[in-house]
């Protein structure tokens, strides 16, 4: 695209060719009576004028605010139209729609050739054949008898005219006499005909008898039952155009787009800024909307807007343009829904391996175009309301991380179905359930993983800036087996089941912030799905520094912000919007400067199953069968009860301090086998090595009596435990 800026003394600008919108006499629907030109610049307007406020102007009227010396018309830019259409320029557009044309070629010649070999059509024109015949018999005989003139002479008789009646007559005698001649010709021959064919080539004669027998029985169908019926019953879906598009537009009831499309649109700023062209399998309109009015308006209002356009809610996708104004709607119309299209296969379905610091295809978006993601140095969160395809986006998710011989994968399903069963035989560690059990091999896991934080900090730390210069984890070092910086991707679907564990549940969420937190430097990638995305769900440590962002459907902008981030609702950005039919359909967050719609690939359980298989013997050839796939369970070394952990776990929610014989009696009834029997003394003793001391709190007795008695805080618990996470990192 090419800038020229036009002042004073350059050649005269050359005005703009403005579109205008009408609305139609029928007022059916707005349309468009100029054509769209080649190049679209912005309309000229008239300069604002402000009422005189000096002694100068009294009585001249209103003076301009713009100079009169300005240029016109300023800064002019132009778009330059595509030379080859966009599908032939695009690897995957010019793929599918010479596969759909493919496709529909093969379809059509396998559907009429497998009728006509299996005797389908023969036997429906040899059917058919003797109406045919009869037919051919009838016509024969009105054309020698001169059939069609008899109306003619019978007007004739009935108006007395004899001598129109015997000139008729004359006429017909004539005919009647050379097609009777024509028509003896024509037996003779063709009986002698068929006679030497028989006695000379049987052949020919069984081939023209069969053309014959087709022909008669084309001849003899019926127009609403033919014998060759159509192979593609084809639906019209109607171009969109501009008339479409301000209808819909119109159809969402907003007061100002409604006055724009009234008065013409022009002088309210309302405009097409390009012609609606093709776009993968679908239309893409692009539009300044009236002043005041942003794309967000229009996206609250795409179920009216569908009705408008008179199609499927899942073909209509408006948006904003990034690289625009906030003015500037992006309407892309699909020729069927999002969910109904169908997608390209996926790269990794067959065959292939992954880095998983590199971007990998994991979706589409609405025009079919693949969509990357890149896993390393990121965390991840997906939520959606049940139903919607949340867990089979994990597992695709982990799948993916699995086809990176390198990689350790951690799966634990909290749900307890086994939705990630197909990645046992590559799991270090894997766990599908939520009982008691279940937790506490998960948090042994992740104990695990919060020492392996804790080497790779110092193993990071260790190296020289010339290895490592931005103290993180690169290819290179990942490839060093000796340095042990793999990457690690845990994924724990549900997590609100171990969030919210009555005894684990503070634990399992100090370990899993910290994962993320300080996890993707040192390549090790958390991924929480959820079916509930709310506080307790979601801890807002984990929800505010997750970088990659999985949004399904959800019901409300509590839970959209959750998922997507603070303020992503109020942005555009609303995943209330689908339907419950757009299942696996996402807004993506975190990959790219926007958000964007993704149709996440389907992978059903079979095939998660073989591709976990090819992973599987890619990471036994690599040598990294380890953990659960080996056979071998996590370890649980005896290192006593944690008093720290239990005293906070025994707080209740809200309780900022609670006298020492109240916290001892709920350490024996949380842990009977460690703290039964345990006083005042006991308490006070144990949590003295760890620097915190009693003091006098203020509290309420059985009888409701207020006293002061020697007590804990909470603010002394959760400050001993931060100051002991400190200390055992420095070691």
């Amino acid at each position: 695209m090419t800038d020229t800026t036009t002042v004073n003394g350059s050649a005269p600008p050359v005005r703009p060719t403005a579109i205008t919108l009408t609305k139609p006499s029928d007022a059916t629907a707005p349309t468009i009576q100029a054509p769209v030109p080649e190049t679209f610049r912005p309309t000229e307007e008239r300069p604002p004028v402000l009422p005189a406020a000096d002694e100068e102007n009294e009585g001249r009227g209103p003076r301009p605010v713009d100079p009169p010396g300005l240029a016109v018309p300023g800064v002019r830019g132009e778009v330059r139209r595509p030379i080859l259409a966009p599908w032939l320029t695009h690897r995957a557009d010019l793929f599918a729609t010479l596969g759909r044309a493919g496709g529909r070629a093969g379809y059509v010649c396998a559907y009429h050739g497998l009728r006509t070999i299996g005797g389908i059509y023969p036997a429906r024109l040899a059917f058919r054949a003797p109406v045919g015949a009869a037919r051919l018999v009838r016509g024969t005989w009105r054309w020698a008898s001169d059939a069609e003139s008899a109306p003619l002479r019978t007007h004739a008789v009935s108006a007395q005219d004899s001598d129109e009646y015997l000139r008729l007559d004359r006429t017909r005698v004539s005919r009647v006499r050379w097609r009777s001649l024509v028509l003896a010709v024509a037996l003779l021959f063709g009986t002698a005909g068929a006679l030497a064919l028989y006695i000379a080539a049987p052949g020919w004669l069984a081939v023209v008898a069969a053309v014959s027998v087709a022909a008669l029985g084309m001849a003899g169908q019926e127009r609403d039952r033919p014998v060759i019926g159509p192979a593609v019953q084809v639906t019209e879906v109607p171009k969109l155009t501009s008339s479409l598009v301000l209808r819909g537009l119109d159809a969402i009831g907003h007061p100002r787009i409604t006055a724009a499309i009234k008065k013409g649109g022009e002088m309210n700023g309302m405009r097409f800024t390009s012609e609606i062209t093709r776009d993968g399998p679908g239309y893409r309109a692009e539009l300044d909307l009236p002043y005041g009015v942003t794309p967000d308006d229009v996206m609250d209002k795409r179920t009216e807007l569908a009705s408008g356009l008179r199609r499927k809610l899942g073909c209509v996708w408006p948006s904003g343009d990034p690289g625009e104004h906030e003015g500037r709607l992006v309407l892309w119309v699909g020729d069927k829904p999002m969910n109904e299209t169908r997608r390209p296969a996926w790269p990794l379905a067959k065959k292939g391996t992954v880095d998983l610091f590199a971007p990998v295809a994991f979706g589409n978006d609405q025009r079919m175009r693949e969509v990357e993601v890149t896993l390393m140095f990121a965390s991840v969160v997906v939520g959606s309301i049940p139903r919607m395809g949340k867990t089979f986006l994990m597992r695709l998710l982990l799948l993916i991380a699995a086809l990176d011989p390198r990689a350790e994968l951690h799966a634990f399903d909290f749900k307890g179905t086994g939705d990630f069963r197909a990645l046992e035989p590559v799991c270090h560690r894997y766990r599908a359930g939520e009982e008691d059990e279940d937790i506490e091999y998960v948090l042994a896991s992740l104990r695990e993983l919060r020492d392996e934080l804790r080497r790779r900090a110092k193993v990071i730390k260790s190296l020289p800036l010339t290895r490592c210069p931005e103290s993180k984890v690169t290819p290179e070092l990942a490839n060093d087996r000796a340095l042990g910086l793999h990457p690690v991707v845990v994924g724990l679907d549900e997590c609100q089941v171990a969030f919210e564990h009555p005894e684990h549940g503070a634990e399992l969420e100090a370990i899993c912030t910290d994962l993320v937190k300080r996890g993707p430097a040192l390549g090790m990638v958390a991924m929480f799905g959820t079916q509930r995305p709310d506080a307790k769900s979601l801890p807002k440590g984990i929800s505010d520094n997750a970088v990659l962002r999985f949004c399904l459907k959800v019901m409300s902008q509590v839970a959209n912000d959750m998922v997507l981030g603070q303020s992503m609702y109020k942005s555009g950005y609303r995943a209330t919007m689908f339907a419950r039919s757009d299942k696996g359909i996402c807004w993506m967050a975190g990959e790219g400067d926007d958000p964007r719609i993704v149709a996440s690939t389907f992978i059903d359980a079979p095939a998660a199953k073989a591709i976990a298989a090819r992973a599987r013997a890619a990471r036994d050839a690599y040598g990294n069968i380890t953990g659960h796939a080996a056979g071998h369970a996590p370890e649980t070394p005896d290192e006593g009860p944690d008093v720290l952990a239990d005293v906070l776990a025994v707080l209740e929610a809200g309780e900022d301090k609670a006298w020492s014989e109240t916290i001892a009696a709920r350490l024996a009834a949380l842990r009977p086998q460690v703290y039964a029997g345990w006083q005042t003394e006991q308490l006070t003793a144990a949590l003295k090595p760890h620097g915190v001391r009693t003091r006098q709190v203020w509290g309420t007795t059985d009888a409701g009596k207020g006293a002061n008695r020697r007590g804990i805080t909470r603010a002394s618990i959760t400050t001993a435990m931060t100051e002991r996470e400190q200390n055992r990192d420095r070691d």
